[in-house]
């Protein structure tokens, strides 16, 4: 269900963060957008993600980084599944930028509503991962475009953490020159 407040009450901010269910929450230019708990498929796979990638990403100099606040101001920001920064991207808000990020799609999200901010920043590649059928869609910045990556012989390129995306046999495959993992 979709719905729309004009003004949140602050109580209601102040509940969802001594919950402790804001953390997925949202500032779009100064509007609240409350993004509710993932489920067991998206975080299963968000995890298995970071678990291989977040050690390449590594030794390419990045920080990886999940749920946390990337940042055009502190009425404007998004909270992707993960992101990868360079080391002078991070504050102690969150993220002031970053080089990729990755969205694990969940029914009725705003992935693709988020590229024009993503663009905003300069995120040089975009990662969508779909649970359900284990596959992968690859953007790049083109200019001030996030463009679709093709792929060659099924397999999406990431110049930035250096891997390969492709779906074999309902697994997501991530290959990188000396490995590969199926998840």
């Amino acid at each position: 269900m979709r719905g729309a407040m004009l003004e949140v009450p602050r109580s209601m901010l102040d509940e969802r963060r001594q919950l402790g269910i804001d953390g997925r929450d949202e500032m779009w230019s100064g509007v609240v957008h409350m993004v509710p708990p993932v489920g067991g498929p998206h975080q299963g796979l968000n995890t298995r993600f970071l678990m291989v990638v977040g050690p390449l990403a590594e030794q390419r100099g990045l920080v990886p980084h999940t749920e946390t606040g990337l940042f055009r101001s502190d009425a404007d920001y998004r909270v992707p599944d993960q992101l990868y920064a360079r080391a002078e991207q991070l504050s102690e808000r969150g993220v002031e930028g970053a080089e990729v990020v990755a969205e694990v799609r969940s029914p009725r999200d705003e992935t693709y509503e988020k590229f024009d901010f993503y663009i905003a920043l300069g995120v040089r590649e975009v990662l969508v991962l779909h649970p359900g059928d284990r596959r992968a869609e690859l953007f790049r910045l083109i200019e001030d475009r996030l463009l679709p990556v093709s792929t060659s012989g099924g397999v999406a390129e990431s110049e930035v953490l250096g891997i390969g995306l492709s779906t074999v046999e309902g697994k997501l495959r991530i290959t990188w020159s000396d490995g590969s993992a199926d998840i």
